[in-house]
């Protein structure tokens, strides 16, 4: 999968170099090419477009979506680095499409990214909206944590596990179940004063 990932990265963005009429690329990549590092657990600042996931961590613990999505982002963006493309990628926290499956592999480590407070999840409509928003704002660059919902609550988690698995029976809730709220270590502050600036401007009228 990394290998396939990687290698349609570099076809993509070598396609967008060699035409002339493209403007800007915005590259599609996941929230995993961004918290899986060996020390997040002693990071004091909330993960944010600045951090990468270790590649060497993601491998020791086989963590193949983190590691395909890093070097696949990574491969992109030194080929529009080196090609002068410009490029924004979107880094998408779990995608709450129609055809959820607990077999996505964005959802391996899923309970670690729980207890780390950086378990998110983005709605499709949200994430088209912020695709065209990235693109339509000139002052967009590189990267947008891109999510809507932080998953830092057991209520939370047990109605994510309903719904990646609607065939399991239910449970009933008990008077000691965990009441933490996990705090969130992740932001998406880049892309929110983007999207409140862009929906902020005066629209040209057809």
């Amino acid at each position: 999968m990394t290998e396939v990932e990687v290698r349609a990265a570099h076809n993509v963005l070598e396609a967008c170099a060699q035409t002339e009429t493209i403007d800007k690329v915005v590259f599609t990549s996941s929230a995993t090419a961004v918290i899986w590092r060996d020390d997040r657990k002693s990071i004091t600042a909330d993960f944010d477009e600045r951090h990468w996931s270790d590649i060497n961590f993601c491998r020791k613990f086989k963590l193949w979506h983190a590691l395909s999505k890093t070097l696949a982002e990574k491969t992109a963006w030194a080929l529009a680095m080196d090609r002068g493309v410009n490029m924004v990628s979107v880094n998408a926290g779990f995608v709450m499409s129609p055809d959820l499956s607990i077999k996505n592999p964005y959802l391996k480590g899923a309970a670690e990214m729980y207890e780390d407070g950086v378990f998110v999840t983005v709605g499709l409509n949200f994430l088209v909206d912020a695709h065209i928003c990235i693109y339509e704002d000139v002052s967009s660059y590189g990267r947008y944590l891109c999510f809507n919902h932080v998953v830092n609550r057991h209520e939370d988690a047990v109605e994510l596990a309903s719904m990646l698995t609607p065939s399991a029976p239910s449970h009933p809730q008990s008077f000691d179940q965990d009441l933490r709220i996990i705090q969130q270590r992740i932001s998406s502050k880049k892309l929110n004063k983007l999207t409140v600036d862009f929906e902020s401007r005066p629209q040209l009228e057809n």
